[in-house]
Order: structure tokens, then C-alpha cells, then sequence
């Protein structure tokens, strides 16, 4: 057994154990079992699936489905207001530690950009730590490109891909051993420009180097220069690309989800032609830890009950705010994810039929193939990693959680329709770089659809009405931003301008 090598708690040692006690009942007892048909749930909304089955083909709708997001009158602007000719002496290097999975390290990413440039620091590539979770000891190098990355941010931060030998004792293994007078550790969360330049900029005067640790959304969203507001959208939607084997996947799902016709062979160039066809990326956020922190009913009975609450108090220790509300309260809230059979059924109400082809951009469902099962009979034509390439095409993503992401993140953002079945990381990140390229995306609208679903003598015709009526201006129309929302998910108007701004 492969142990986290900083990892001395005790719950880290017992992880491997607790999932295979606790995920057994969920359906996470092995990936390679699929589970009985005896255990397949049923829809948990009969009457409408079973109208959405017998559906026709809605040809007229199809058309607006498919038809991209007319100009709206905003483009790209992320160009230095001020653009200096040379960059000022570096005060000392920057270190920052990012944990989260791979869109959560992404953002982590981008802030710490904003802060060596508002320090006038060189940062060192960011480290990535390992989830203990999924367990994934990817790197930086082994998920961005770092020569484009450097090159990109050239002119506006000094970079360095390792610290130079006087510094080399600066490691995450000395930081996790004492207290340090080089680690800042007490960055408050959105803290100001000014914070950091009150409590950094004197380690780096005394020592030469600060490494921040934790950083995870450590820079605040509102009341900064739009220099940084607009370098950091600049790391976000153009330093920060895949390296060249994620993007060949990439473009070799994309090419198969087009032209499903085609002979399949790794990295095969196809032209785009009229021939092409259209999808949808849908990202379903189903996974064991949003089920259990959700704290929502599921259809599972006791039995699936008491194993998401093991499980809740095993990882968290029973600490999810949202289990002091009933089920309905959260339902009315939209707090509760959508289920993949939910999900289904608003795309069924949205005018996708059973030619539509989806792509899971996801990691593992909660309650695997039995949960998406529903889904499937609604959308029989579902590709994923797995179904569209061979292990061998996917030798160098295997048991890489973050390079998998990655994949899907890349498919997502080449999708001609992208569908989040509920909020999180993944969505911010891919929502927020579709408005900033002007492409469709469906937000479901989550208070209405928990309050439609819980209306079991609701018939279809007037569940698409809701469903329409409350989807409109839910497919990618811009959201300015409000105050102290995330730049990453709603990057207007800090980084996309209007067109006359773009003249003047």
C-alpha cells in the first residue's frame, strides 16, 4: 500500500480500508464489478421518464438547441493597461503549495501569478500537492505546458522552474516538520493586495524567499487594480495550456464524438468537414463526496443512508452544514445535485433526443453504471473516456486523476453545447472560459428543477414548459459580475470588453 509521504495522520493511513467498507453499499466495492440488474434504482420520477422515453424528435427546437450564441458584444481584453518595457528588480522568489483537485489547483494557479506581480516577486511553478483522495502525484510540468506558460507571462512575472541552489532547502517536507519563519500561513481567505504586501513583502526583505502554504483562494475578487485583474484572466485563458499528449486525446475524442463513422486510430487527423457531427459535454458532479456533503436523499432507502452518513463522518467527521436542513428545504434551495437520471430529464425538456450524443466529463458516478442507467435509455448514444479510446491510447492518463480531468476539460471546451449538472469546481472553471471564447452553455437553473421534481403529479407537458421557461437566459448570455463573485466563473467585465472599449 502506496502511503501519502507527508501524510502522518491516521486517517490518511486508513483511507484505502474506509472506502472499501463504506463505498461497498454505493457501488465502489471494485470498478471492474458492474452491479445486478436486481440493484439497477428505479426512476424516481416514473411518470415523466417514461413520457420522456416515448418523446418524438423535436426538430424544430433542434435547431435553436444547436445554433451558437450570436456576438454579444464583448471580446477578449486582457492586455496590461500600464505595459512596462522591462520588469522591476525581483524582491525575492515566491512559493505557494496548491491542494484540490486539478480546476481548484487551476484557479490556485492564476492567484498566485496576481501575487508575485503585486510583490514584484519571481514565483517558482506552483506545487501541487497530493489529494489524498484520489491520490494523484501529478505535477505541474505533467499537466501544463511550462515553456508556453513562461513564455506567455514573459513580460509580465519573472517564473522559474526550480529554485536556484541556495534555496533548494525550501521543500514542502521542511515545512511539514516545524514552524518555519519563511512559510506565511496565516493568508487570510480573499485577502487584499495590501495584506500581502503588509505580511509577505517583509519575509521576502529578510530572507529573499515566502512560501505561502495553504493558498487555496487567497486573493480577493474585488477592490484590485485592473492590471491584476486582467493578468490574472491572461494565466487563466491562455498561459495555462495542456501539455501536447492530453490535447492529442483530447482532439482524438473530440475527432470520434464528430465523426463516430470513422475508422478509429490513435491521434487520426480529420478534417472538418460538413460531415461533422454536434455534442454535448455533460459534466454530471455525481461523486461519492458530493453525494454525502450534499446530505441529500438519493432514493437509496436506509441502507444507502446510513452509508453516505459513515461515510460523511469518516471524511469530515460529520461536519456538512447542509445536514441540519430536511431534504425538501434543500431541495427548494437547489442545494441538492442533480441525479443523472434528473439531468436526463431536463434534457429531454430542453428538446435533446435519443440521437443526441453526450459525453461524461467526469470522474466516477456515485453509484456507477446501475445510477446512470436511467440516463442511458434516454440518451443510448453516452461516450466517455473509455468507450471512445483504447487503454493503450489512454496508457499515459491511467490511475491520473488530474491528467483525466484534464482530458475532459479539454472535450468540454471543444463541445458545441456544455451542460454542469450542478456547481463546483469543474463548472466554475469551464463555465467561466466559455463566456470568455462566447460559447453555449446550459446553467441549470437548480432552486426551480428541485422544486419542479418534488411535484411528483406533474405532467411532462407542463414540466418542459418550467423547464423552458426557467432555462431562458441560462445558455451562456453574459453575467457581469458582482461583487465578490469569482473572476475565474464570471470573467465580465474585468477581462472581456465591450467593442467600442476595444477601439478607443
Amino acid at each position: 500500500m502506496n502511503l501519502h509521504r507527508g501524510g502522518a495522520s491516521l486517517l490518511l493511513i486508513l483511507l484505502p480500508a474506509l472506502f472499501t467498507y463504506f463505498l461497498a453499499p454505493l457501488g465502489y466495492a471494485s470498478s471492474s464489478v458492474l452491479l445486478s440488474d436486481s440493484s439497477v434504482p428505479k426512476p424516481r420520477h416514473s411518470r415523466l421518464f417514461k413520457t420522456a422515453l416515448q418523446r418524438q424528435d423535436l426538430n424544430d427546437q433542434d435547431s435553436d438547441l444547436w445554433t451558437p450564441l450570436p456576438n454579444q458584444g464583448w471580446k477578449p481584453c486582457i492586455e496590461s493597461t500600464s505595459p512596462s518595457s522591462s520588469l522591476p528588480e525581483s524582491s525575492g522568489y515566491i512559493q505557494v503549495f496548491l491542494d484540490g483537485g486539478l480546476n481548484q489547483q487551476r484557479m490556485g494557479i492564476c492567484d498566485a501569478v496576481a501575487v508575485a506581480k503585486i510583490l514584484n516577486a519571481t514565483l517558482v511553478i506552483p506545487y501541487l500537492e497530493v489529494n489524498p483522495v484520489w491520490k494523484d502525484t501529478s505535477t505541474f510540468m505533467d499537466i501544463f505546458d511550462v515553456d508556453h506558460f513562461i513564455n506567455v507571462l514573459k513580460d509580465d512575472i519573472s517564473i522559474v522552474r526550480e529554485l536556484p541552489d541556495e534555496y533548494t532547502w525550501s521543500t514542502r517536507e521542511y515545512y511539514a516538520s516545524a514552524i518555519r519563519s519563511t512559510r506565511v500561513k496565516n493568508a487570510p481567505l480573499h485577502a487584499s493586495a495590501n495584506w500581502y504586501l503588509a505580511n509577505v513583502s517583509p519575509v521576502l526583505e529578510s530572507y529573499g524567499i515566502a512560501a505561502i502554504s495553504p493558498f487555496s483562494h487567497r486573493l480577493a475578487f474585488n477592490n484590485m487594480p485592473m492590471d491584476i485583474q486582467r493578468l490574472r484572466c491572461k494565466v487563466n485563458f491562455e498561459a495555462l495550456v495542456f501539455v501536447p499528449h492530453i490535447t492529442s486525446l483530447g482532439d482524438v475524442l473530440v475527432n470520434r464524438l464528430r465523426y463516430p463513422a470513422a475508422e478509429r486510430g490513435y491521434l487520426q487527423q480529420v478534417v472538418d468537414t460538413k460531415g461533422a457531427g454536434k455534442f454535448v459535454a455533460l459534466h454530471l458532479r455525481f461523486d461519492k463526496d458530493m453525494a454525502a456533503h450534499s446530505a441529500c436523499d438519493f432514493g437509496g432507502g436506509k441502507a444507502e443512508k446510513k452509508a453516505l452518513a459513515r461515510y460523511r463522518q469518516a471524511i469530515w467527521q460529520g461536519r456538512v452544514l447542509n445536514s441540519r436542513f430536511t431534504d425538501v428545504e434543500l431541495r427548494n434551495q437547489g442545494r441538492c445535485p442533480l441525479t443523472p437520471e434528473e439531468i436526463g430529464l431536463l434534457l429531454a425538456a430542453l428538446g435533446f433526443d435519443n440521437s443526441t450524443r453526450l459525453y461524461l466529463a467526469s470522474h466516477k458516478v456515485y453509484g456507477g453504471e446501475a445510477r446512470i442507467s436511467a440516463l442511458r435509455k434516454l440518451f443510448p448514444q453516452i461516450e466517455d473516456k473509455k468507450s471512445l479510446a483504447s487503454a493503450a491510447e489512454r496508457v499515459q492518463i491511467k490511475g491520473k486523476a488530474s491528467l483525466s480531468a484534464a482530458v475532459d476539460y479539454y472535450v468540454s471546451m471543444h463541445s458545441d453545447i456544455f451542460v454542469s449538472a450542478s456547481p463546483g469546481n469543474m463548472h466554475n472553471a469551464v463555465v467561466g472560459h466559455r463566456t470568455y471564447l462566447n460559447l453555449k452553455t446550459i446553467r441549470p437553473n437548480m432552486a426551480l428543477l428541485g422544486q419542479v421534481f418534488m411535484n411528483k403529479s406533474m405532467s411532462w407537458s407542463g414540466f418542459q414548459e418550467a423547464v423552458i421557461e426557467g432555462q431562458r437566459n441560462r445558455l451562456g448570455e453574459i453575467k457581469v459580475r458582482k461583487a465578490k463573485q469569482s473572476i475565474y466563473t464570471y470573467p465580465v467585465p474585468d477581462c472581456v470588453c465591450q467593442h467600442e472599449r476595444m477601439i478607443d
